[in-house]
């Protein structure tokens, strides 16, 4: 992250980039966000968890206007009736979408221009755990793999270092493999 230009990359500003990594490195505080989410119960496996406010860049942010809704449900076989993706399924999507924004963010940084990324991700789960019949099975995933198909102009090797690179700066990412095996890959 040493070179800097004023042009758009990926579509992320470059020069915004690493004036906000100086600002960062100037004054650790503003580094420091909390994220937060609130849900509520609606009736069986259903719930609605409303995002809107964060605090960060040393104050709170006023940005976003309306709120995001995400309604979790459970497919019927697990006594739901599709009202939307259950939590591991958001939490598979969180996964991919912050390893893909990382990506995206440190390749900008690299200067390595993103022509696609496409990622595939499936987690191993044995509701075993869950539901409490076996206290040796855990209650989560037991494994997350993710397939990454990149093309971007740069060698195989500077795609697979970015990857090793990406992964455990993914927040996502990093803060499951502090748990739970996640195997990242590109394919």
């Amino acid at each position: 992250m040493t070179s800097q230009a004023t042009t758009k990359l990926n579509g992320l500003d470059r020069t915004q980039m690493f004036e906000t990594i100086n600002a960062l490195q100037n004054d650790a505080s503003l580094a420091k966000f909390e994220f937060r989410n609130s849900n509520k119960w609606v009736d069986g496996g259903t719930n609605e968890s409303t995002i809107q406010g964060f605090y960060g860049a040393g104050q709170e942010d006023e940005s976003r206007t309306v709120p995001f809704v995400f309604k979790n449900g459970e497919p019927p076989v697990l006594l739901g009736n599709n009202e939307g993706a259950n939590p591991v399924e958001f939490l598979l999507h969180a996964l991919a979408g912050c390893v893909t924004t990382t990506t995206v963010l440190h390749a900008t940084a690299r200067g390595i221009e993103i022509e696609e990324i496409s990622t595939e991700i499936d987690g191993k789960i044995d509701l075993q755990g869950l539901l409490g019949l076996d206290d040796a099975v855990p209650a989560g995933y037991e494994s997350i793999n993710i397939k990454m198909k990149i093309k971007a102009n740069c060698s195989d090797e500077e795609l697979d270092e970015l990857l090793e690179y990406t992964g455990p700066r993914s927040p996502v990412c990093n803060t499951i493999q502090r748990a739970v095996a996640v195997n990242l890959e590109r394919v």
